[in-house]
């Protein structure tokens, strides 16, 4: 029987010189559903979104012979070329990656893309960042509405937008089915602590509007890189949240850093967010 929602892998949780067939082969033998694509800020993982035809026709075709898809992708190429940037080649690099991002997910089948929540990164915030982030994200919406693929806001370390709350606020603005929140559960639970808010009183002000989760653990002021289970996180609380508001697709977050078993991590991961989960299923 199939289950009621799909959880994913992040890309990063694997080390990165594996094949693509090496990578959806451990992820389908960790249980995991599909494969989240990064396009970081790298020059190596920028390079994918100029893969050619038959190199985007061959990893289809990988995804198929191993029986698992890629299905998101985490776009954090904006932190080095944000759209509000002040630089116009900058800027321009940041709509161009937004571009060929779009067309990368419609050649693989993705459907959800992550856009980090930043006007700027390595710049100032300034009111003219921020309004011209503004201006560029309407372009970025009508690019996507006429592919058919979904974009949804990282909530992110940053004041900018490190918060459900703050991210809809831009969501609001745009008012397209198109744009929405995938909402980092380690980042907004962070936020509340700094805040001393409540993380589900968070969660909810994106009712309607957050298209997946990336399951995340943190500790106060550290954001990264932290072990399942060690951190502030209450995985079932935000999943309980985030399941009632609709959410069905979920991707555990985190990162591969040289252990030699790191497959281990993998299962690790999936033994402790899948009887969550199946919990809401009943």
């Amino acid at each position: 029987m199939k289950r009621a929602y799909t959880l994913g892998l992040y890309e990063k949780a694997m080390p990165s010189d594996l094949s693509w067939k090496e990578k959806l082969q451990a992820a389908k033998d960790a249980g995991y559903d599909f494969v989240e694509i990064s396009i970081d800020e790298t020059d190596a993982k920028l390079s994918r979104l100029e893969w050619t035809e038959e190199e985007r026709l061959d990893l289809v075709r990988t995804m198929y012979e191993v029986g698992i898809p890629i299905r998101t992708m985490c776009l954090s190429g904006h932190r080095k070329y944000p759209i509000g940037s002040n630089d116009p080649a900058t800027e321009k690099r940041g709509m161009e990656i937004m571009e060929k991002a779009i067309r990368l997910a419609e050649d693989l089948g993705v459907r959800i893309i992550q856009l980090a929540g930043y006007d700027v990164y390595y710049e100032e915030s300034t009111p003219e960042t921020v309004k011209r982030f503004g201006e560029n994200l309407k372009k970025c919406e009508r690019m996507a509405a006429r592919a058919g693929i979904v974009m949804g806001f990282e909530t992110m370390e940053t004041e900018f937008m490190n918060t459900v709350e703050k991210a809809m606020a831009y969501v609001n603005e745009v008012n397209s089915p198109y744009l929405g929140v995938y909402p980092d559960m380690g980042n907004i639970t962070n936020a509340a602590v700094m805040y001393g808010t409540d993380v589900l009183a968070d969660i909810r002000t994106g009712l309607g509007h957050l298209d997946a989760v990336h399951l995340k653990e943190t500790v106060p002021g550290k954001f990264r890189e932290i072990p399942f289970g060690t951190g502030h996180v209450d995985f079932p609380a935000v999943i309980g949240e985030t399941w009632k508001a609709g959410v069905r697709r979920y991707v555990t977050e985190f990162w591969y850093t040289g252990n030699p078993e790191w497959k281990k991590d993998l299962d690790q991961a999936v033994g402790m967010m899948r009887p969550l989960l199946d919990a809401q299923e009943g």
